[in-house]
């Protein structure tokens, strides 16, 4: 069964790419505020900026804010996201729900031989909105990479320096006019959707996608789409059952194959979930050094739509009632905030 919120598939947008180039890394300098955006005050760009951790429906808040603000574009900010492949892994959003709406930066990266710098995103992301806003469009960033957030919205940005981990002061001074949505999910339903939601992408493919994309020759490296959650942990199974080896190496073991072959899945499996988890808490952290520094996140409670995702999975109830809290708690307050931000 597909994930509610998350089981995505890639875009390669027509509309726009990066000017830079995707196969090497592009010498940077220090500080580098350069990218073009308006001046300041009055005269900045609007842009909402929808943050949350992994799996609390981002994606889902975006799409569903473009109906009520039909010139409104998206724009990634999720780094795995970022590179081409690893759709349902990296949880892409599918372009059936999308309902039209433009996506950019969304599998727009070719290489996974190198990381995606903080700075090559401040500067293919900051082109981006412009080029959104000289159309008249509304610009969306969606996702939740906290240090590229940072990177691209902060006035002065200084790529040697990680202030989202406490080496410095992180600066409330913005290079746009930013409206904040924060989508919020208390952590012990959250735990339980996020685990529940991996057991779903492995049923959506995740884990003959991985048995495709495995490399013995590039297992120890670790820079690009190589650092997608799923990929180191499923290397030490692909390495002991190589699944060119046979056919029944490339599918899930089920429950009464060989016993060992069918730990070493659930140890891989469980090393995700783990994983999954300290992603989110690293991310909510993120999130509160940003709200300590000044910036001004509104919070979205979506603890009451998982809660009833998460009933709906357990009794095979209709969808109709984390629908309707959903709209209600999330998107209806979400709509006035803008709203009132744009007016």
């Amino acid at each position: 069964m597909k994930p509610i919120f998350s089981s995505f598939h890639s875009l390669h947008s027509p509309l726009f790419h990066p000017p830079l180039p995707l196969h090497r890394r592009p010498r940077w300098p220090r500080m580098d505020s350069s990218t073009p955006h308006q001046d300041s005050g009055e005269n900045k760009a609007k842009l909402i900026v929808i943050m949350g951790a992994t799996g609390t429906g981002k994606s889902r808040l975006s799409i569903d804010l473009s109906s009520h603000f039909p010139h409104s574009q998206i724009i990634n900010s999720d780094k795995m996201q970022l590179y081409k492949g690893l759709d349902i892994t990296t949880n892409k959003i599918p372009i059936h729900e999308r309902k039209g709406v433009p996506h950019f930066l969304l599998g727009e990266f070719d290489s996974i031989d190198a990381d995606v710098a903080p700075s090559q995103f401040r500067s293919a992301a900051g082109l981006t909105i412009a080029n959104i806003v000289s159309r008249g469009n509304l610009p969306f960033l969606v996702g939740g990479s906290n240090s590229f957030i940072h990177a691209l919205l902060v006035e002065t940005f200084d790529p040697e320096v990680d202030v989202l981990a406490g080496l410095g002061s992180v600066s409330h001074v913005l290079r746009y006019d930013c409206c904040f949505l924060w989508v919020d999910v208390a952590w012990s339903v959250l735990r339980d959707y996020l685990c529940k939601r991996v057991d779903e992408m492995l049923d959506s493919g995740m884990f003959e996608e991985l048995a495709q994309f495995y490399d013995p020759d590039r297992e120890s490296v670790r820079v690009g789409l190589r650092k997608a959650i799923g990929v180191p942990e499923f290397d030490g199974y692909f390495r002991k059952y190589p699944p060119w080896e046979s056919e029944e190496n490339g599918v899930v073991p089920e429950e009464g194959c060989d016993p060992v072959r069918r730990e070493a899945y659930e140890e891989a499996v469980r090393e995700i979930k783990d994983n999954t988890c300290r992603l989110a808490k690293r991310q909510i952290g993120k999130i509160l050094r940003l709200i300590g520094a000044g910036w001004d996140l509104r919070r979205l409670d979506a603890t009451a739509t998982f809660g009833a995702v998460m009933r709906k999975k357990k009794s095979s109830s209709s969808d109709l009632e984390w629908r309707d809290i959903w709209e209600r708690e999330v998107v209806e307050p979400s709509v006035k905030i803008v709203k009132r931000f744009l007016e």
